[in-house]
């Protein structure tokens, strides 16, 4: 049997705080950002959205494999 000891090092393990921390930025910012444009403010919004609940996911929801 050949354990493979390096495949757990090369994950990425912060990849879903960043993106929750990247999806609040940008729920925070683009009201402010794109009061001109509703198209622009609401793709933001929406984008937000998507990136914090990615980073939710990743970060507490999905399990491990074994």
């Amino acid at each position: 049997m050949i354990i493979m000891y390096h495949n757990e090092h090369n994950k990425p393990k912060r990849s879903g705080l960043f993106l929750i921390v990247f999806g609040a930025v940008l729920l925070i910012v683009a009201p402010t950002q794109y009061e001109n444009s509703q198209e622009l403010g609401m793709l933001a919004l929406i984008s937000g959205f998507i990136m914090g609940g990615l980073g939710f996911y990743l970060k507490y929801v999905k399990k491990k494999r074994i």
